[in-house]
């Protein structure tokens, strides 16, 4: 199962192993279940500290699938059904260490909030995955480490492709999906603080109690990704008090699967980049306030004085400069249907959730780089690909529309409107579509919409404080400057064209130089002075 360099990349891992751990493997007789017993076999070659025991004919409702339990507490124990390799090995190799006794990774005050999480009965969450998700191995690995430090957590972890019937039954259409004690929890991207968030209700109030006892900032950046983490990075090069408000650090670049014009990285990925981000403005003392939604700005209320950002939970934040940096998310169609269908068959994510569509009938709407790429990449899964672009010709570049051309199973409709997503109820099973030509409406049969129209700005909490274009980017001049004193802006949030990681990293790097240029040629009203 394992080739050799896998192996003794295993073996080295599993010296980690500080107490015995056992393989528990629950088998079916099915040529699955043999693959997985012999991966299981694999990793027991790689350590005197691991032991296997299989038990055939058994009546677990997942089949194939093995317990990794720790032998001196039973009670730890996380669980995966299917074979976890893919984008999963990781998770499978994470999840023996820490059965295992290795610590995890992660903040103390993290693991003291995990274990101090109290519940009347065992908590049993069930996470579905995708060997080709990206996104599900952050899940897979939050809610293992969770169990393993929390003996009323559990954690199954499903492989979708072995369990189609069974997700299917359960109306699963997307991954990651969550359910919680058979019922669901949560779907899409989530690391273990957007988890522990849902999970510890307390949590909010808490955080809204510590924010609020904050001293102000000399600068003050709202959102995490490429944008704000140069911005702040800068600032804090510049010795000045940094903080950053961030409703997800890395924002749209953690969906982002292969990245290949990040000048002189060849190729990287979206997650492994945000994690990356994250570190260095960590390593630079920045205050990161992450998992905050920012509700309103509050513009000083004289010159020099103190900015305020007010956040959903309650809580308040002051600074004497500001850097919105909120980046987009993906545009919707805003057409009937859409949003009662959605992850019940119109996906966001064509990498995700590509694999659940396997032999089956989808569309692609949109026909830029996104929406061919996306087209293409599904056609070697799917059964067919209906590429369907607004416009009377695709915006994407032209090697890629010759290579979409070429796939014997896309079909392509120009100056194509969308007007209604179909379904039974509970899932897709249409889309209906207008020529803008002739204003002839028909119904396509499909399974599957995957939904690629480009950006929309997440600015709509600043209306009527600061100038936004007609699209919703927040007007910017060439310093990064807002029309509002002391506020600036960077990143795919504004009117800057192309919005590329590198142009929104520049564009950081400039708004924080902009800022602490404002900072020095600024005085501060002397009842905002802050105590030496």
């Amino acid at each position: 199962m394992l080739d050799d360099g896998m192996k003794t990349q295993l073996k080295t891992y599993m010296e980690n192993l500080r107490t015995p751990i056992e393989l528990v493997a629950y088998t079916s007789g099915s040529a699955k279940s043999d693959e997985m017993v012999e991966l299981l076999k694999d990793i027991v070659e790689t350590s005197s500290m691991v032991s296997m025991n299989i038990v055939s004919d058994s009546d677990r409702e997942w089949l194939p699938s093995f317990d990794i339990v720790r032998q001196s507490d039973p009670d730890t124990r996380v669980t995966f059904g299917g074979i976890p390799l893919g984008h999963e090995f990781t998770s499978l190799v994470l999840g023996l260490l820490h059965v295992g006794g290795h610590p995890p990774k992660i903040d103390d005050e993290v693991k003291e909030q995990i274990k101090a999480l109290e519940f009347d009965d065992v908590q049993e969450f069930t996470t579905f995955f995708s060997l080709s998700c990206h996104n599900c191995p952050d899940v897979v690995q939050a809610l293992n480490m969770s169990a393993v430090l929390n003996p009323k957590i559990r954690h199954t972890s499903i492989d979708g492709a072995i369990f189609k019937e069974e997700m299917e039954r359960r109306e699963v259409m997307a991954v990651p999906t969550v359910l919680l004690n058979g019922q669901p929890f949560g779907s899409g991207r989530m690391d273990l603080n957007e988890l522990l968030a849902k999970i510890d209700t307390g949590a909010s109030k808490r955080d809204a109690e510590k924010i609020g006892k904050k001293d102000a900032f000399d600068v003050l950046i709202v959102g995490g990704g490429p944008a704000g983490a140069s911005s702040a990075i800068y600032a804090a090069r510049k010795g000045i008090k940094t903080g950053v408000i961030s409703e997800r650090f890395g924002g749209q670049v953690m969906d982002t699967m292969g990245i290949e014009n990040f000048i002189s990285v060849p190729y990287t990925e979206g997650p492994k980049l945000g994690a990356a981000l994250e570190q260095h403005v960590k390593d630079n003392d920045v205050d990161v306030m992450n998992l905050q939604k920012a509700a309103k700005l509050v513009p000083a209320s004289k010159p020099g004085g103190l900015i305020e950002v007010e956040l959903e939970n309650g809580a308040s934040v002051k600074s004497r400069t500001i850097i919105l940096s909120t980046g987009a998310r993906w545009r919707k169609m805003n057409i009937p249907g859409e949003n009662e269908y959605a992850n019940k068959g119109v996906a966001y994510c064509p990498h995700c959730d590509g694999p659940l569509f396997k032999g089956k009938r989808v569309a692609v709407i949109g026909g830029g780089n996104s929406g061919v790429e996306a087209a293409i990449d599904l056609a070697g899964i799917v059964a067919e690909v209906t590429l369907i672009e607004f416009m009377p010709e695709m915006r994407a570049d032209a090697v890629l529309q010759n290579k979409l051309r070429s796939l014997p199973n896309v079909k392509v409709l120009l100056n194509t409107q969308t007007t209604e997503v179909v379904g039974d109820g509970a899932k897709v099973t249409g889309l209906v579509c207008k020529d803008r030509t002739t204003e002839e409406e028909s119904t396509i049969d499909l399974e599957g919409i995957f939904v690629q129209i480009g950006l929309v700005p997440n600015t709509e909490w600043l209306k009527d404080t600061i100038t936004l274009s007609p699209r919703g980017e927040i007007e910017v001049n060439a310093r990064g400057e807002t029309s509002l004193p002391g506020v600036f802006a960077a990143g795919d949030c504004t009117t800057v064209p192309y919005k590329q990681i590198v142009i929104a990293m520049g564009e950081g790097s400039k708004a924080a130089l902009s800022a602490f240029d404002h900072l020095i040629r600024t005085s501060v009203p002397e009842e905002e002075l802050v105590p030496a």
